[in-house]
């Protein structure tokens, strides 16, 4: 029988524990303390309160939840003793058909894995869709998590366990996340589509105006049709730009998006998730034959990554009047121009000025992105507030010192430029921690025509510093320049430090921002306010009119930017159940 929430609120403690038994393996003791919780508002409000038992739980009772699972094709497994949950999933994952060879694979790694960590690998099998990993997803997972710290892996074995936990509560109460599941879907398809050289290796790369960046556009454009959008057409930049009308002509539209381009061997989710969460509130719309007072604008946007040349925000800032004439003569590594490269793709180069929108027609600005990083993930929070895009702030540095001898030099007559590069390096950690959510990074460092017995004489380095407004970003870069430059005086040296980029912070309008937490705290999850440490188009779009984001938990420790990129269709179900209460509260 299907459960309720009604049900579940009504009962008293003891029978609301049976009720969700099975759902953490063998200990109801999760479910019990979860009941102070209640009256339970959703699904994922039931979610995240039995999440809260165990993350708060002692260390010793995180560890007895973890060694209550049974090893995955395990000792369990092959004399029949699994819970039938369990039996359920393991069987969903093909693990009860291994081959001989895989399951001396699995068996061997469980092995060395209960020797390194002490507790059984535990991984939630049915995966990020609920329909099941493949066995050789399992067995790669397995083996990367091997290399993992003892107490992060302890962690990362918690957050599967809650994975398991909600996929059982969605087959206990009937649950399926369909529009999620669509919105997932969208995207494993489009990533079928990846460039030369990449695809040979099963990697997704998809930069600006290549034949598979064209495919995904093409792709995009007939899925919105297939939505129900009253308009849709690729612009001169390559957006793919679709339209659902107002009730009434003349009325303003909401816009919203975000890009389909990709880094190098990048993720699925970055940029696309934003694309295809509106994309599903626009069909239901459809379905429904329903109009608001406003139009919904989704924008793909054809680059933001700048991977093929070096302007980035070529989608975005073509929508702000920010595209600059010389651009177009930038080459890619192969020698084509950014003319040629629109002009192969069909793409009308005059037109372009004629893609500034006029901020009198819109709302706003909002967008749904995965968050790109752990922060969400480690809180085992599904959705997240942004409070503001940080401002940042790149330098390109040289630190020189002199060459000499690394046997015959003094320690105290060195001019070593890489050790003042390493000084300064450290003291960018501590400052930019001293802030709490500003970031800093040396993320090239470089001694060249370096040699093992030479003290370097010159080290290139690079800065890159960002804060959630620009005073706090500006004194964090006055800090560290200072910072620079006083070690660059007391140990003799010269330094050069070149500004290669500085972009302004962009907070969320308070009235937009307020909207999404007005959506989360209706889907009964927590809320929780976060700047973005990443660049958005919607910084660029901020620039003529009000903004706000939601992001995703990722999985995977949040990675972005890499092929681990993941997140579930439980929390794009949540994304855009969120996104449609905006479009609610804005329907007035």
């Amino acid at each position: 029988m299907t459960l309720t929430l009604q049900q579940l609120n009504q009962a008293d403690a003891a029978e609301a524990t049976q009720l969700l038994d099975g759902i953490y393996e063998h200990s109801p003791w999760i479910a019990a303390a979860a009941m102070a919780a209640r009256p339970f508002r959703s699904l994922a409000h039931l979610k995240h309160a039995l999440a809260q038992v165990v993350n708060t739980a002692s260390a010793s009772a995180q560890l007895d939840l973890i060694r209550a699972h049974p090893e995955l094709a395990g000792k369990a497994m092959v004399s029949n003793t699994l819970t039938a949950e369990s039996t359920h999933e393991q069987s969903k994952a093909g693990l009860t058909q291994c081959t001989p060879e895989e399951f001396a694979r699995i068996q061997q790694l469980n092995a060395d894995y209960n020797q390194r960590f002490g507790f059984p690998f535990i991984l939630a099998v049915r995966g990020p869709r609920g329909t099941g990993l493949g066995k050789q997803d399992i067995i790669d997972t397995f083996a990367r998590r091997l290399f993992n710290h003892p107490e992060f892996e302890r962690a990362e074995a918690l957050r599967n366990i809650h994975r398991i936990a909600e996929i059982r509560l969605n087959d206990k109460f009937g649950f399926e996340p369909a529009l999620g599941n669509d919105v997932w879907d969208w995207q494993e398809r489009l990533a079928q589509h990846t460039d030369p050289g990449y695809a040979e290796l099963g990697q997704l790369t998809v930069t600006y105006l290549t034949d598979a960046h064209r495919a995904c556009a093409q792709r995009i454009s007939h899925w919105m049709r297939d939505c129900g959008f009253d308009e849709v057409e690729i612009d001169a930049v390559g957006n793919v730009v679709g339209r659902y009308r107002p009730a009434q002509e003349g009325g303003q539209y909401l816009l919203t998006g975000s890009h389909y381009d990709t880094v190098r061997n990048g993720g699925k989710y970055d940029g696309r998730l934003g694309i295809f969460v509106p994309m599903a509130c626009v069909r239901e719309l459809h379905r429904q034959n329903k109009r608001l007072p406003f139009g919904i604008e989704v924008v793909a946007f054809a680059e933001e990554e700048g991977q093929r040349y070096k302007a980035t925000f070529l989608g975005s800032g073509a929508l702000i009047g920010d595209f600059k004439s010389e651009w177009l003569d930038q080459q890619d590594a192969d020698g084509v121009t950014m003319r040629e490269a629109m002009q192969h793709a069909g793409l009308c180069i005059d037109d372009i000025p004629k893609l500034k929108r006029d901020a009198a027609h819109y709302l706003g600005f909002i967008e749904v992105h995965i968050e790109q990083g752990p922060v969400l993930n480690e809180l085992d929070i599904p959705l997240g507030v942004v409070t503001s895009i940080n401002g940042g702030q790149r330098y390109v540095c040289e630190m020189i010192g002199m060459a000499s001898h690394a046997g015959t030099t003094p320690m105290d007559r060195r001019r070593d430029a890489a050790n003042a590069v390493a000084e300064l390096a450290l003291y960018v950690e501590q400052r930019a921690a001293q802030d709490g959510d500003s970031v800093a990074t040396i993320g090239q460092l470089h001694v060249p025509n370096g040699s093992i017995n030479v003290v370097p004489g010159r080290c290139l380095f690079s800065l890159d510093m960002r804060a959630p407004t620009d005073p706090q970003r500006d004194a964090l870069v006055k800090d560290v320049l200072g910072k620079l430059e006083e070690i660059a005086q007391r140990r003799g040296l010269h330094f050069k430090a070149e500004q290669a980029m500085s972009a302004a912070a962009a907070p969320s309008d308070p009235a937009w921002q307020k909207r999404w937490e007005n959506a989360v705290d209706a889907l009964g999850v927590p809320l929780f306010r976060m700047p973005s440490g990443a660049g958005h188009d919607a910084m660029k779009i901020h620039e003529i009119m009000p903004q706000a984001m939601l992001f995703v938990r990722g999985l995977n420790s949040g990675i972005s930017h890499n092929p681990l990129e993941s997140t579930t269709s439980d929390d794009m179900q949540l994304a855009v159940d969120a996104f449609t209460h905006v479009l609610h509260q804005l329907d007035v």
